[in-house]
């Protein structure tokens, strides 16, 4: 069993970005630009955008965290938005959801200039996605599929098993890895909540790709010996044994599926940290267009 050092590879990945940000320096560019707006005080989006802010840094870009509080109208936030659609100096930015229930995630979504979209949800570049055209990917396919290439992982013509169907992971999982790629090319099925007897499906998986939010969910005897797991869950179990008192854990019961993988991400360290990487990989995208228009 292997484990997808999500971690490493992100680091790599980093590393390639810091070499061309130096070349556009020299040169005498500017570094690439990414704003994040942050509503509220989600302890896990706190988390992220923080993880967000600091990689920024590592690798010479310039980073503008937009803090606002939970209370922030539907309004304010759209015209924040029209702003940074406005400024030339911002080459990405990005609107860390969940939002507070009383803004509209999709109208906030939908206002986001599709060139500066370094998160890939906009409906323009999702439909590009569909489509096969040029566009930014959503930040964890992204990852998910960089990783299956740089550990040479065989996709073409093998059983992709999607687990769960969300706009940020499941679905446009499934579109990507059916698509004529490196890490695509797979017959793909796509399994959710309402799927009659799902481990009939992942029992046939050579790859499973895990975004279902219920944690440990994917046992060892609903998977067949020799497949490929990534766990995109990650939730906080309580644990009396750690300091914090609780640990993270996956959708899959890493224990039990471990023994038959021949690879498998982990949680911590697998997907999340690739899913920063490519939203650096996006963002330096989107300034070398700006850079050329």
């Amino acid at each position: 069993m292997v484990l997808l050092d999500g971690k490493k590879t992100s680091n790599d990945i980093k590393g390639e970005i810091a070499v061309e940000v130096t070349k556009m320096k020299a040169n005498g560019g500017k570094a690439p630009h990414l704003v994040a707006i942050l509503v509220g005080t989600d302890g896990a989006s706190m988390t992220y955008v923080g993880a967000k802010v600091k990689a920024c840094e590592q690798i010479g870009f310039v980073s503008t965290l937009i803090d606002l509080p939970a209370e922030t109208t539907e309004e304010v936030l759209l015209q924040q938005i029209e702003k940074l659609n406005q400024d030339s100096d911002v080459d990405g930015f990005i609107v860390q959801l969940p939002l507070p229930e009383h803004i509209d995630e999709q109208k906030v979504l939908k206002a986001i200039n599709p060139d500066k979209d370094v998160d890939g949800f906009h409906p323009t570049n999702v439909g590009r996605m569909a489509l096969d055209l040029p566009c930014f990917l959503p930040a964890t396919p992204y990852g998910i599929l960089e990783l299956l290439e740089r550990y040479n992982i065989e996709t073409s013509g093998k059983n992709v098993v999607v687990m769960g169907r969300s706009h940020i992971v499941g679905r446009p999982m499934s579109i990507l890895m059916s698509q004529k790629r490196k890490a695509g090319d797979a017959t793909v099925t796509l399994v959710h909540s309402r799927t009659k007897d799902l481990a009939s499906f992942t029992k046939k998986a050579d790859i499973i790709i895990v975004a279902i939010g219920i944690s440990e969910f994917l046992k060892g005897d609903m998977v067949k010996d020799g497949v490929v797991v990534i766990d995109v869950g990650i939730t906080r179990l309580p644990d009396a044994t750690k300091k914090s008192g609780f640990r993270l854990a996956g959708d899959v019961d890493f224990k039990s599926v471990s023994e038959k993988a021949s690879y498998i991400t982990p949680v911590p360290g697998g997907v999340g940290p690739m899913t920063i990487a490519m939203l650096l990989k996006n963002t330096l995208l989107a300034r070398e267009r700006h850079k050329a228009n």
